[in-house]
């Protein structure tokens, strides 16, 4: 005798498939409350990063030597610019990704994410390979000479070839908060911070290694980012698949659809950053490396607001995903009022310590 089964039924629904960090976060619930979470997570995040370079430039000045503060400044005209074009794929990554978690469409997100972290690291490296034969002649248009010239080069040939390792690093911080995972995408970037002040000492004091020391340490850092973020979304959310030619041909005119507007928005502040240091090459070293520190202390100072326009598009992808216009409204008014509200905080802080210095400085007997 034979075992009867019943058959199952073909027409019930099948739940959607989910990320294992269970549905979509943020199509319920308070959306001020998502946008401060995520905002101030991503903001120690970010913040952590300026603050790695800020460590670089304070644990150079302790050599005393004006040049090789100058060659940072110069260097970083050329970094912010290449981040840049890392952090306009890591919103592709982030826009593509967050509606389709929203439509709870698992098998189109996971395909997504793999194939933002694919064009990210293959468009990093070949800028990375651009920039390399070009250091040189950019240092030159920009205004570094002699020493100045030599260290900044020297600072760039071991950094640059580390691009793809940072975009990889940011395409998953990116998918992480379009999941709303924003402590894991906080750790992205706080693991890279820890490992570049823990090394930048050891590096150019202990080993005298100098500038190059503080390069090997930021080099080391992105690789701790990249295998951060690799991990929270590939074995913590399991958003990653194996690639394949037709998916990528599919996808990569959606992503650069996104990720080339993106791009352009983000490297105008590196460009005017770059003519500023152009600008004031011919002041001298002593000038570069001023504005070198003062661009350090802004992006701490406005942080914030950083974090912010990072943060505010998973939420509206999710609900854009899901169909709940009211809710993507609401969320753009409530950013611009979060956006408000910390710049005229940090305006005023920063006021008051401009205040403070002046106060604090010895007055000059008159002539």
């Amino acid at each position: 005798m034979t075992e009867q089964t019943t058959p199952l039924p073909t027409n019930v629904p099948l739940a959607p498939l989910e990320p294992r960090g269970g549905p979509p976060k943020f199509v319920a619930g308070s959306l001020m409350r998502h946008l401060l979470v995520m905002t101030g997570t991503s903001a120690i995040g970010l913040m952590s990063i300026f603050i790695g370079d800020l460590a670089n430039m304070y644990f150079l000045s302790i050599l005393g030597d004006v040049e090789i503060l100058a060659a940072v400044g110069y260097a970083s005209s050329l970094m912010f610019f290449a981040t840049s074009i890392g952090i306009g794929l890591a919103i592709a990554a982030t826009s593509l990704v967050s509606p389709a978690l929203g439509a709870r469409d698992l098998d189109r997100a996971r395909r997504l994410a793999t194939n933002t972290h694919l064009a990210s690291a293959v468009l990093s490296a070949i800028l990375a390979g651009i920039l390399w034969f070009m250091i040189p002649w950019l240092l030159t248009q920009l205004g570094a000479a002699g020493r100045t010239h030599a260290f900044a080069q020297l600072y760039l040939s071991i950094l640059i070839p580390t691009l793809p390792l940072l975009a990889l690093g940011m395409a998953s911080g990116g998918v992480l908060r379009s999941v709303g995972d924003a402590r894991r995408a906080m750790y992205v970037t706080l693991a890279g911070a820890i490992v570049n002040v823990i090394l930048d000492p050891i590096f150019i004091f202990g080993f005298g290694l100098g500038i190059k020391g503080a390069a090997f340490a930021s080099a080391l850092s992105r690789i701790a980012v990249m295998l951060v973020g690799l991990y929270g979304v590939i074995r913590v959310h399991d958003l990653m698949a194996m690639p394949n030619v037709a998916s990528v041909l599919h996808d990569i005119p959606a992503v650069m659809a996104i990720a080339l507007p993106a791009v352009a928005a983000n490297i105008a502040t590196p460009v005017s950053n770059a003519y500023a240091t152009y600008a004031i090459a011919p002041y001298g070293d002593d000038a570069v490396a001023a504005w070198a520190i003062i661009g350090r202390i802004m992006p701490v100072a406005f942080g914030g607001i950083f974090a912010l326009s990072g943060s505010v598009g998973p939420i509206l992808g999710q609900n854009l995903g899901a169909r709940n216009f009211g809710r993507v409204h609401r969320s753009y008014v409530d950013a611009l009022k979060i956006t408000a509200g910390f710049t005229l905080a940090a305006w005023i802080v920063l006021v008051l310590l401009f205040l403070r210095t002046l106060s604090a400085r010895p007055r000059q007997p008159p002539n």
